[in-house]
C-alpha cells in the first residue's frame, strides 16, 4: 500500500514527552509542537489541570488531585518524562516544584521536571547573578515573582509587565509589545532575561533578540521543553533556532 507523501509525522517514535499544562493555556502545546518538529523521533503528549480566568482556588499550593491525576493519565502513554510546563512554582517558592516532581515520580514511576526547576538550574549553571523579568502579569503578581527570584539568589535589576490578570489573556500580548518589553529590560544589562509565564507567546522571539541584545533569554515555555528533551536523552543542538539554550548555551 502506498503511503501519503507527507506521512513522515507517523514514523515510529523512539521517545515520548508528557506535558501537564493549565487548562487556560494555548501556548504550551503550540510551542511544544513547533519545537518537536526539529526532533521527529520525539512525540509530545498533553494533559491539563483546571487553571483559568483571574482566580486561583489554590493560591498557596498546587491542586494535588488535579496535578497527580493529570500525571497518571500521561503515564498511560508510557512517556519517558513528565513535565509541568507551568510557572506557578516560582510564586510558591521554587521548592514546591521539587516536591511536585517527587510526588509525580512516586505516583507514576516516571521521571519528572518543571519549567521553573529547569530555569533555576540553568541560571545557576550559567552563573547568572541577576535577571531581567518580562511577563504579561499585573503589578502585584510581578512583585511577588520578582521577590521570589531575589530570595532564590537572582535579584531582578529590571522588569516589564503587560498588566493582564486573566489566564487566557496572557497569550494575547502582541509580538511588538513583548519585543519592546525585552528591549526595555535589556537596557539594564542583566546577566539573563527571563520571559516568564507559560501562556506568554515569546519563545519564537528569543533567538533574534538574543542576537540583537547579546544577552541570553530564557523563555519559561521553551526551557521546560528543552529540559524534558535532555531528561529523555535527546541532544538539543538541532533546535538552535529556538535560542542559545538549545544551541548549547
Amino acid at each position: 500500500m502506498a503511503m501519503p507523501a507527507d506521512a513522515g509525522w507517523y514514523r515510529q517514535q523512539t521517545k515520548a514527552i508528557g506535558t501537564i499544562t493549565p487548562s487556560g493555556n494555548v501556548v504550551v502545546e503550540r510551542v511544544t509542537t513547533a519545537i518537536l518538529a526539529d526532533f521527529p523521533e520525539v512525540s509530545g503528549h498533553f494533559s491539563r489541570i483546571p487553571v483559568f480566568g483571574s482566580s486561583d482556588a489554590y493560591k498557596d499550593d498546587y491542586d494535588w488531585d488535579g496535578m497527580l491525576g493529570a500525571a497518571r493519565l500521561l503515564s498511560h502513554a508510557n512517556v519517558d518524562v513528565i513535565s509541568w510546563n507551568g510557572s506557578k512554582g516560582a510564586s510558591l517558592g521554587f521548592d514546591a516544584d521539587t516536591v511536585l516532581c517527587e510526588r509525580i515520580t512516586k505516583e507514576t514511576g516516571i521521571a519528572a521536571t518543571t519549567s521553573i526547576l529547569a530555569l533555576d538550574r540553568v541560571l545557576r549553571e550559567t552563573g547568572a547573578c541577576n535577571i531581567g523579568l518580562v511577563s504579561p502579569h499585573t503589578d502585584g503578581y510581578q512583585a511577588k515573582v520578582t521577590a521570589a527570584f531575589e530570595r532564590r539568589g537572582f535579584p531582578c535589576v529590571a522588569e516589564a509587565h503587560a498588566g493582564f490578570s486573566d489566564n487566557f489573556s496572557y497569550c494575547t500580548v502582541p509580538d511588538a509589545d513583548i519585543v519592546a518589553m525585552i528591549r526595555k529590560v535589556a537596557a539594564a544589562k542583566p546577566a539573563a532575561i527571563v520571559t516568564f509565564c507559560t501562556n506568554f507567546p515569546a519563545a519564537h522571539l528569543v533567538a533574534p533578540l538574543e542576537h540583537e541584545t547579546g544577552i541570553p533569554i530564557y523563555d519559561t515555555v521553551s526551557i521546560g521543553i528543552w529540559d524534558a528533551l535532555h531528561r529523555a536523552g535527546i541532544e538539543t543542538t538541532r533546535g538552535g533556532r529556538w535560542g542559545s539554550l538549545f544551541a548549547g548555551m
